[in-house]
This record gives C-alpha cells, structure tokens and sequence, in this order.
C-alpha cells in the first residue's frame, strides 16, 4: 500500500479540527446554521495555514448526503464527503490557477456552471491560487460572481491577495487566514507523534514550530522528514543535523560571549556553528532571532507571552538578557540585518561575519547621553539634603583662590565663569561642566543664580534638570562660595544660537568642524574622555 504523508493523513476534516483559524471557522459554521452561505468566498494568507482546507470542509458541509441540509457538521464517510476529501467529486472542481489561468479556461467554466450538479446540492469551484489567473480571465469571472446560478458557489485561495482584481474582491466574502503560532504547531505535532507511537524529547516540537513560520503544513512536512531517519527517539540533535537547525545553545553561547565582551569566545561558538554545517546567513539570522527575544524580555519580562521559549530556556534567556541593554541589542539587530544582505552576495562570508561579531563584542553596551553624564559619582544623597537646608561649614573643605572666585553680584559670577566651571568640572567631572559651558549667568538675586540656556541647549538644559543634577551643582557652589545659593534653569527669551546657514559650496572638512564643535557633541567627547574617529554622513 502506498505510504500517505503525514500532511495528508492528518489533514483536519471538520471546522472543529481546523488549528489556529477559529474565528474563521466559527464564523462559516454559524453562515451554514443560518442559512446566509455567500455565493463567492476569498481566502487569503501565506502557505500552509489552512485556505484549501478550509475550502474543502465548506464544500462537505454544503453537500453532505447524510443530512438533507447543509451542515456545520459533515459526516466525512458519505460518499460526497469521501470524494471531495480525495479531490475527485464531480460536483466539488478543484482547479488551479497557475495552470489554468487564461481565458479560454475561465470561458469552459462559465459555461458548465450553468449545469446543475449531478448529485449534490451545489456545484462549488474551488479554484486555488486565483491570482495567477490573467486580467482577462479575472474579467471572464466578472458576469457569473455578479449574477452566478443558485446551484453554483466560488471559493478562492490565494496567497498574494493584492494581485486579484478589485472588482473580484467586491463580488466575494473575504477571509484572513493568520499564521499559526508556534505553540498551536507544537502542540498539533505532539498530538501526531502520539498517534503513530513515536518517541521523541519534550523539547522537540517547539523549536520545529518555529522552524515552520506559522504553516502548518511545513511544520508537518519536517516532521515527516525527521522520521524519515528511522531514529528513536526524535531529539533536538537530529533538528540540527538533518534539518539544518541551529544549535539552540551553541547560539545561547555565542550571544552570551558577545554580552560579556569576550571576542574569542564569541568567535569560537560562531565557527561551531560553522563547522556544524550552517551558512554565514543562517548563523545572522539565529542571532537576530535569539537577540530579538532579549529584547523583548528586556522590554517586557521574561513571562512574556512574544518569546516563544521553553521554561529553560526562558531562564536561561534572562540571565543572558542581563549581559545586554535594550540600546545595545537593538544596534546588534539592525548591524546583523544589513550584513546579511552583505553576506548572500560575498565571496567572503565567513570573514564578514567574524569580523561583524568582533565589532558587536569590541562595542561597550550603549547608554544615552544623559546616563552616561551621570555615571560621575554622585555626592551623598544625605548630605545633599543637609546641604540643602543647613548653612555650609567653610572648615568642609579647603579652598584656595582659583577655586573660590569673590563671588558679590552678577557681574562678579560672569566675569569668573570659567573658573566657575573649571571648579564645578573638579568636583563632578568634566561632563557637568560641559553641560554648563552651554550656559550663561542671567541674574543673581537673594541667593538665587538664573542660568540661561539657548533655545538649541534645551537638551542640555534638561540633562542638568534630571538625576539629582542640580543639587550637585548648587552643593559644590555653596562650598566654593560659602554661602547659601539655588540655581534655576530657563531658555533665554529672544535668544537663539547663531547659526550660518551653510552654502551649497561647503566642503566636507567645513562640515566635519560644526560637527566637531557642537556644544553637544562636546558634552559627550569629555564625558567620555573620547576622540573622534571618524564621521559617517547617513544622508
């Protein structure tokens, strides 16, 4: 006897058995209990999700010879019921529309639909992948699916539902079939490896799901193939080893390696990888998979129902995800996503991929400008607020002249500015200092100095305002100056930064020296104690 393939024994028969379409299903089974079927059906949605299945289900529904009407609730053993599932009823013509796409076929349909059939109670056609068929034969379809016999149903099946007409989509119901998730493919494939007695690991079907991208039918398929192997029990191994499946923790390690800045390890694990017969472009896409639920897990906790993990492997995960911040994992993505591009039209993959990952393990986890300012230690949070409210001691600290500029009035403060901010630069490092280079002293009255910001510092002038900033400042004011003093923060009215506006003839150095000289970018370099390498023009 012919061996039958798994997808097609275990191919659902009723709605009830249909995995991940449920409102679809619920919604024609209540069309059939109500009698309000549609003449002309359009199912929608990527490969092996279920369309033509569905189709098929409809069409026993709608002509089973066990009841006298039709039913949400086919009996799949009358001989109406056994042919359409087998494909050869001759009411139910199952056609497709790569091979019969023009108008001369569309013309013979038109004209036998006209016939009653021949034992059932309709003639359905159901006519798969209904885009392929040319605009004249779309048009052929037009007059029947706007005034189609009684007798006579449509159901259509596409996958790219943007290529069929308009005005076919307006004469018919149109459903969505969704992706199956992973979860609902696994469990269907532990429900098959049970009936045929097979023995496999708990953690064999989840990933197998995943390798399937929400078809079902693929999923199937590669379980089929997997048992082909004549091993038992079915492992994640064999995943690798016939399927071509990474390593889930060879990609854990090569994650966690670049998390922890550790280049040989990082490329140890990517060439395991490698000689575990997995291309460069496989490789990228496992760790931007495996990334991309870092960062969700980062976003949103390890409970979340987005990563698709078994509980082991959430944990695992977790403690993986601490290596990275969310800035940094989305930098990983997006630097792997352009070299794949790279990597599918090189002689020299392999080279591109190390030298990527070193780049990922080399590059210190991102922060934003604002927590990397305030990575300068902090004074006692005590003692700001005793500060705050007790008159300064001048025992406290030793001052000298150049730290304690005679500070009497407003003139007195603009005049030693920048000793000001060379002191404040001593005390809290030189990334304050810089934030409030981009000030000037607006006023200075009852202990109260107003500094005034351009309306192009406002991001600096924010950065001041936040992570206890401020009191900093005011804290080491009152110990050069020994005496009480508030600083207030405010954009200039008026006043905005002079910029030229550059000619068409600016020279790329000419550039590269506003960029260089911007009072941000120059809070950063000395927060950072760093040198400009290099400059990229994104535009």
């Amino acid at each position: 006897m012919a061996y039958t393939v798994l997808a097609r024994k275990y191919r659902s028969q009723t709605f009830d058995d249909v995995v991940g379409q449920d409102p679809i299903a619920q919604t024609l089974k209540n069309a059939i209990k109500t009698g309000r079927v549609a003449h002309a059906y359009l199912f929608t949605g990527t490969r092996g999700v279920g369309k033509t299945t569905m189709a098929r289900i409809l069409a026993k529904s709608l002509n089973c010879l066990s009841v006298k009407e039709p039913t949400p609730e086919p009996c799949c053993k009358c001989d109406s019921c056994v042919a359409v599932n087998l494909g050869e009823d001759i009411d139910v013509i199952e056609i497709d529309g790569a091979s019969n796409r023009g108008i001369d076929n569309i013309r013979e349909l038109r004209d036998n639909a006209v016939y009653r059939p021949a034992r059932a109670r309709f003639k359905i056609y159901i006519i798969d992948e209904v885009h392929m068929l040319t605009a004249e034969a779309f048009n052929a379809l037009l007059k029947i699916l706007e005034e189609p016999p009684s007798h006579v149903k449509f159901i259509f099946a596409t996958t790219e539902p943007s290529k069929v007409l308009p005005t076919i989509q307006s004469r018919c119901q149109r459903f969505d079939f969704r992706n199956i998730s992973p979860n609902q493919i696994a469990r269907q494939l532990e429900s098959i490896l049970e009936q045929e007695k097979i023995k496999y690991d708990k953690g064999l079907a989840l990933p197998l799901a995943k390798m399937a991208n929400g078809s079902m039918r693929d999923a199937i398929s590669l379980l089929d193939r997997l048992i082909s192997t004549g091993t038992e029990p079915l492992t994640t191994e064999l995943l690798e080893e016939y399927l071509g499946c990474p390593n889930s923790e060879k990609v854990c390690e090569l994650a966690a390696a670049i998390g922890d800045s550790n280049t040989a390890a990082s490329l140890s694990a990517a060439g395991d990888l490698t000689n575990a017969g997995l291309s460069e472009v496989q490789i990228a896409d496992a760790l931007v998979d495996y990334m991309r639920d870092l960062m969700v897990i980062k976003a949103t906790g390890t409970d979340s129902e987005l990563v698709i993990l078994t509980e082991q492997q959430r944990k695992q995960a977790e403690q993986i995800a601490e290596k990275f911040d969310i800035a940094g994992l989305v930098y990983g993505i997006t630097t792997l996503e352009k070299l794949r591009w790279s990597l599918k039209n090189s002689d020299s993959a392999r080279p591109l991929l190390e030298a990527t990952i070193i780049r990922l393990t080399a590059s210190e986890h991102f922060l934003n400008v604002d927590q990397l300012l305030s990575q300068s230690p902090p004074p006692d949070k005590k003692k700001l607020t005793a500060d705050r409210h007790t008159p300064p001691v001048a025992e406290q600290q030793p001052q000298s002249k150049a730290d304690s500029p005679q500070i009497s009035n407003l003139d007195s403060i603009r005049n030693n500015w920048q000793k000001i901010l060379t002191a404040v630069g001593d005390r809290l490092g030189p990334g304050t200092a810089g934030l409030l280079s981009c000030a000037r002293p607006g006023s200075f009255e009852n202990g109260v100095l107003t500094l005034e910001f351009d309306a192009s510092s406002a991001v600096q002038k924010k950065m001041c305002e936040s992570n206890g900033r401020i009191e900093q400042i005011e804290s080491t004011l009152r110990q050069l100056w020994a005496t009480d003093v508030r600083i207030e923060l405010q954009i200039a009215e008026g006043r905005t930064e002079a910029v030229e506006t550059p000619a068409q003839t600016t020279t790329r150095s000419q550039k590269q020296n506003e960029i260089i000289n911007d009072p941000a970018v120059k809070t950063v370099l000395m927060g950072l104690d760093a040198t400009i390498t290099g400059i990229e023009d994104t535009q």
